[in-house]
């Protein structure tokens, strides 16, 4: 007897982020079947509907229960010394205020005036920057998450990105620190779960393309 067996990848963060305090563990959505006399022809298309089915029940279980998480109370500029916060020691977080030797969770700041580039001839003010940065985040939806921003100030942005499923939140900062560099940190984290799939660092380098694209550069490869 043949047996099919598919896992949906979004049960296992929809596990982790329901029960934070157990280890994660991998929840297979199985289908298994086969035919009396013994043909496979048919199990290709019962997997696809299994699929459909699994994540129709998922959709409505996120409809039900909002996985969006409690906010942060520790987001914002730190106070000693000046930064965003550091990440936690979960694999779900990347920040520009962790030591370069945490290949887990650092990230090197952007610059929008690069020496090599635009500094040179033509920089922009930090209002400039911004408004650029701004313009990026709204039009960037990196795994189809929707951005919305919830803060922004002179030198500070705040932004919320919902996940298209299952509503998963995860904040997003970004820093113009004061100084002559025109530097930008900025942190990116999941609130939920102990693992991201590296969406973090996917929706920080999906930010960081389309910026190069106006004249911003990293301080370092990512």
């Amino acid at each position: 007897m043949a047996c099919s067996c598919s896992s949906h990848p979004l049960s296992t963060r929809l596990i982790s982020d329901t029960r934070p305090r157990l280890p994660p563990k991998r929840r297979s959505l199985v289908s298994c079947r086969s035919s009396p006399d013994g043909d496979e022809k048919d199990l290709p298309q019962v997997r696809r509907r299994e699929v459909v089915l699994r994540s129709s029940e998922l959709a409505v279980l996120a409809a039900i229960f909002h996985f969006s998480g409690t906010k942060p109370s520790y987001l914002g500029v730190q106070k000693s010394p000046p930064s965003l916060a550091l990440c936690p020691a979960t694999k779900n977080c990347v920040s520009t205020s962790e030591d370069a030797g945490d290949f887990a969770h650092y990230a090197p700041p952007w610059n929008y005036n690069p020496q090599d580039g635009r500094g040179k001839k033509q920089p922009v003010s930090r209002e400039e920057g911004m408004e650029e940065l701004l313009q990026v985040v709204k039009s960037t939806k990196p795994d189809g998450f929707t951005p919305r921003i919830v803060e922004k100030k002179n030198d500070y942005l705040q932004v919320e990105y919902e996940s298209p499923i299952m509503g998963f939140v995860d904040d997003v900062e970004f820093w113009f620190p004061p100084g002559k560099k025109s530097l930008v940190q900025y942190r990116s984290a999941s609130r939920q779960g102990i693992f991201d799939f590296d969406i973090n660092k996917k929706r920080i380098k999906a930010l960081r393309l389309n910026l190069e694209k106006k004249g911003w550069s990293s301080e370092a490869s990512f």
